[in-house]
């Protein structure tokens, strides 16, 4: 190899991982950024159609390792300013975090090296179905982490117009497809490639003009009080803070004008035998209070004991209603430890680190004409999960209700980050989201994922709006509810075995 080729492949891998730290931004600047996971991953393509695959796994751990490490920073924030961890093991923390979670992405571009025949109509789908398996896998395997996932970047993109299709893996396969085909034609200039970006753009253009579609049937209006209670997350359990704190909840939640009103995630930080140490009555009080039945309030807490385990809980206070919700995708080390880890979370001094499950197809909160579904923080993340609630269309959710209280990260890009997340849900189901959280965003999302309404984030207030609930149910609604995200896996092993077939047919041919 000679000099200049010698430190060009030298520069590879850090432009890899710069190259997969850029595209992050994608994920906050959607309306503008949304191309920078296309172009970024066509170079990556470019340099797997030319790497054996040893190589071609290092630049996949590279660009995955830029990705997820620049995406989810900001839970360094956590474990060193709120978890008490030294700063340097908080920060080698995220790296071995975004690491180990390359790793499915390094073995699918190995596996794209192994198998490629250098023909287009080959290489783009074998490209696309493997960066699919990785998305999968990332998102599920292990309780599943799948922050950041390249579909939503597109949710102001056009290919947002295929969440009620496909969901957030179908939107991240497609923009492999995409990127595939550019790498095509820089490498090879093939008339293929050309023609199939040519049939990319005018599809591009016909998403853009046509949008999603409308799957779905308004079912009634409702009027909402979003409570963003603003509690300093290490302040949030403090002693002599609380008191203070559960006055201004209690003021916020009965003063509010609206049929509806939502309170964050742990709104209320106390168990209940706990939380009448602090103040007497206090729950007396706001169930007389919505005891009238045009109105009724969701509230995030914890509830249980130590002989039955603790829930992260939303309670319903409603006229003749007993409904709760308890969570059932729990965070690792937050909210469960798992098994071999638990001096981690000690070190990590959270509270309440370690929750009992609740079911996964948890009924609704009916309210007002509504089938309104709760879920907390972390769980908006899983579509396929949320998916199951609308398998019978009869009691299908009419409206996504989401309690959050991401203070542990500060104020950073996970604010924005975790909206956009909400947003895709809204397209996938075409179900207005609705944000109850501690220190943003709480908003009001519409059934097509345009934001609506929503409050500056770290601030105290209350967000007044109204919500149109929906009826009927989304292609991707229907075969999630059912099969999961099996279909998309099935078909991505299907794509990949008859991309090595066509490889083998071709080589013997030769």
């Amino acid at each position: 190899m000679n000099p200049p080729a010698r430190r060009a492949a030298t520069l590879e891998v850090p432009t890899a991982a710069a190259l997969g730290a850029l595209q992050t931004l994608a994920f906050v600047h959607t309306a503008w950024a949304w191309p920078l996971p296309i172009l970024t991953l066509a170079w990556l393509v470019t340099r797997l159609d030319v790497a054996r695959p040893a190589r071609a796994a290092l630049l996949g751990l590279a660009y995955g390792t830029g990705w997820l490490a620049a995406g989810v920073w900001w839970l360094f924030i956590s474990m060193h300013r709120y978890g008490g961890l030294p700063a340097a093991l908080a920060a080698l923390a995220v790296l071995a975090l975004a690491l180990a979670l390359s790793l499915y992405l390094a073995l699918a571009a190995a596996a794209y090296a192994r198998w490629r025949c250098g023909r287009v109509l080959v290489d783009v789908p074998l490209f696309a179905a493997l960066w699919l398996l990785a998305e999968l896998a990332r998102g599920v395997l292990f309780t599943g982490f799948p922050w950041v996932a390249s579909g939503y970047a597109m949710v102001d993109a056009p290919l947002a117009a295929l969440a009620p299709w496909v969901g957030v893996y179908g939107i991240g396969a497609a923009v492999a497809a995409l990127a595939a085909l550019l790498a095509a034609l820089l490498v090879q200039r093939a008339w293929r490639a050309w023609r199939g970006l040519a049939a990319a753009g005018v599809l591009l253009a016909a998403l853009a003009l046509a949008g999603p579609g409308e799957h779905t049937a308004g079912s009634g209006r409702l009027t909402l009080a979003l409570v963003q209670t603003n509690v300093a997350q290490d302040e949030k359990f403090a002693a002599d803070r609380l008191p203070q704190a559960l006055a201004d909840l209690a003021r916020a939640l009965l003063e509010a004008r609206a049929s509806l009103v939502v309170a964050p995630e742990t709104a209320v930080p106390l168990l209940p035998f706990q939380l009448d140490e602090f103040t007497p009555g206090y729950w007396a009080q706001l169930r007389a209070h919505f005891s009238d039945p045009a109105r009724a309030a969701l509230v995030g807490v914890p509830l249980g004991d130590f002989d039955r385990g603790y829930t992260n809980s939303v309670l319903a206070l409603a006229a003749g209603s007993d409904y709760r919700y308890d969570k059932h995708h729990l965070v690792p080390f937050g909210e469960f430890i798992p098994r071999g880890f638990r001096w981690f979370t000690e070190a990590m001094n959270i509270p309440l680190g370690d929750f009992t499950r609740g079911v996964v197809d948890p009924p609704s909160f009916a309210f007002a004409g509504q089938r309104i579904a709760p879920h907390i923080c972390y769980e908006d993340l899983f579509g396929e999960e949320l998916a199951r609630r609308f398998a019978d269309p009869a009691r299908a959710p009419t409206l996504l209700a989401n309690l959050s209280n991401i203070g542990w990260f500060g104020d950073t890009i996970a604010i924005t980050q975790h909206l956009n997340i909400s947003r895709l849900r809204a397209l996938e189901f075409q179900r207005p989201v609705i944000r109850a959280t501690n220190t943003g965003a709480t908003a009001i999302v519409d059934h097509r994922g345009r934001v609506a309404a929503q409050l500056a984030p770290h601030t105290r207030g209350v967000l007044h709006g109204e919500v149109e609930g929906r009826q009927g149910l989304t292609p991707y609604a229907r075969w999630a509810a059912h099969a999961g995200l099996a279909p998309l896996a099935l078909l991505a092993a299907l794509v990949g075995v008859a991309a090595v077939v066509a490889r083998r047919s071709s080589a013997r041919s030769q």
